[in-house]
């Protein structure tokens, strides 16, 4: 059984050392106004930092740059593949013929990959990108399972491929939408989506001869979200996808928290360790579980396991977790007491658990005191009131810097 990779998101520097710390093999990042995420807080300093961290502990980064770009695009793209072309990263993630022109010329020795936003479904779009200098295909969400043996079947020996197994899906094909642009002026295609497959809308039917006669249809308080989309998830699916032989598996997220990145690939690390350790006990409900506890949507397999699959759009619109949220993360571990950077409020009594990576069983325990962190005196609760608020408290284990704690709501 071959080493899969596990690839996480990192829409930061710290984000990237949390997803490092919680077992991912590496990450995917890119500059905020050329790769899709125009909101990731990543520059090129931290690019730069982000890489030479990773390949210190011999991890792997890989730089998106996979808008689809105007022409007046250009000039910025060639600075940054020739600054790539230096500080080399281990791969650039392009869906656009023309970007990727730009990579072969400016940074031949930089691996491509291609993004799932070039909707590669098949063994013939495969051989197109592989013939014309692509290495890894980032294979469209849309495909099923039997779709993805056949291209694992018949494709070029050293042809790499990549799925998703977790995280958003949208109301498009491959990621490729319209619909912000449309609404707001801002492009989902040049990394500025404004999410507007989220939005809840009121829907109403005209009858023809009665023009202006509005009803509503299906409708609550809040609209309906008829284009939002459940959130992907395919940890049962995990044997099937390693035994196929894929060769990265990659979680969607650059912009979710500290909290959502280490749950997300701890659990996935522990599936993908558990299943190649002992294939035949593999069981994937723990690992759910704990997925469960972070989620935002609903879960679903889309189109993994059967193309008619109809449970896939979240048409409440909810985004929700009832029952956790983020506690904060260890910044100084101390035997009696523990600086913490909090995320949400804190107080005694409170049920907490420490995720610790590489262990898919969390340490649960309960806040007895907090200490201010300035003047060490008790406080019954702490809020954060500003970024980077911390606190001391008592933690019932060993715990390493960044190590994250989550909350359970009362």
């Amino acid at each position: 059984m071959k080493k899969v990779e596990l690839l996480a998101p990192a829409g930061s520097f710290e984000k990237a050392k949390i997803a490092f710390l919680y077992g991912a093999d590496a990450i995917y990042c890119g500059t905020s106004s050329l790769s899709l995420r125009a909101r990731a807080d990543i520059d090129n300093n931290s690019l730069v930092e982000t890489i030479k961290y990773a390949h210190s502990i011999n991890k792997k980064v890989y730089v998106t740059l996979n808008i689809f770009a105007w022409d007046e695009k250009y000039e910025e793209i060639i600075e940054l593949v020739k600054m790539l072309s230096k500080i080399e990263p281990d791969g650039i993630i392009v869906a656009d013929g023309g970007v990727m022109e730009i990579v072969k010329t400016y940074a031949p020795k930089i691996p491509i990959h291609m993004s799932t936003q070039s909707n590669i479904v098949s063994m013939h779009a495969c051989n197109f990108w592989y013939k014309n200098g692509a290495k890894r295909m980032i294979m469209a969400r849309e495909l099923n399972k039997e779709q993805l043996k056949y291209i694992m079947e018949h494709k070029p020996l050293g042809m790499e491929t990549e799925i998703f197994v977790h995280g958003a899906i949208c109301f498009s094909y491959s990621g490729r939408c319209f619909l912000s642009d449309f609404m707001t002026g801002r492009s989902a295609n040049l990394g500025d989506c404004a999410q507007s497959c989220r939005w809840s809308y009121n829907l109403y039917a005209e009858e023809k001869n009665n023009p202006g006669e509005l009803m509503p249809i299906e409708t609550d308080e809040y609209g309906t979200s008829i284009f939002s989309s459940k959130d992907l998830c395919l940890i049962k699916e995990i044997p099937e996808i390693i035994d196929m032989g894929i060769d990265s598996l990659k979680v969607e997220g650059r912009l979710k928290t500290e909290y959502y990145i280490a749950s997300v690939i701890n659990a996935y690390r522990n599936a993908i360790d558990d299943y190649i350790k002992d294939p035949e006990s593999y069981d994937y409900h723990k690992y759910l579980k704990e997925l469960e506890k972070v989620k935002t949507r609903g879960l679903t397999t889309f189109y993994f396991n059967n193309r008619e699959n109809k449970d896939i759009q979240e048409y409440s619109g909810k985004q929700y977790n009832e029952q956790y949220e983020f506690g904060g993360k260890v910044v100084e571990y101390g035997p009696d007491r523990s600086i913490i950077e909090i995320r949400n409020r804190l107080q005694v009594g409170d049920e907490m658990e420490i995720i610790i990576p590489h262990q898919i069983e969390t340490v649960k325990f309960i806040i007895d005191k907090l200490w201010d962190v300035e003047t060490d005196n008790q406080i019954d609760a702490v809020n954060p009131g500003k970024q980077g608020q911390q606190v001391k408290l008592k933690l019932p284990i060993p715990c390493q810097t960044n190590w994250i704690l989550r909350r359970k709501k009362a």
